[in-house]
């Protein structure tokens, strides 16, 4: 199956951005549905934004719509998340995961990478 690893994350002051990318290896990446969630601390974790197979839909959170674009590179075996006018409140460590098919739960996860953003 797919293994997942994020980087990228970091320390940015309000309103900056950051791109969140997530390489994987093994298992077929074009037939995974991925997806970027994130979670801080005393909070539940939170499904940011999704992505299909082919790239052909997405999802965004209410919270981050406007603000993060989603996308992957099915030859690159990498799926992003570009993070512009960064707010505190996006303060979480941020997952990638994946599902067989694009349907489902996403049940592979990477290790997560922290992004802290300042006031």
């Amino acid at each position: 199956q797919v293994q997942l690893v994020e980087s990228g994350g970091g320390l940015v002051q309000a309103g900056g951005s950051l791109r969140l990318s997530c390489a994987a290896s093994g298992g077929t990446f074009s037939s995974y549905g991925l997806g970027w969630f994130r979670q801080a601390p005393g909070k539940e974790r939170e499904r940011v934004a999704l992505i299909s197979t082919g790239s052909t839909t997405t999802y965004y959170a209410d919270s981050v719509k406007g603000r993060f674009t989603i996308s992957r590179d099915n030859v690159k075996n990498t799926v992003y998340l570009q993070m512009n006018s960064l707010k505190p409140e996006d303060t979480a460590v941020y997952y990638c995961a994946a599902r067989y098919g694009g349907t489902g739960i996403h049940d592979i996860w990477g290790q997560g990478t922290q992004v802290t953003v300042s006031s």
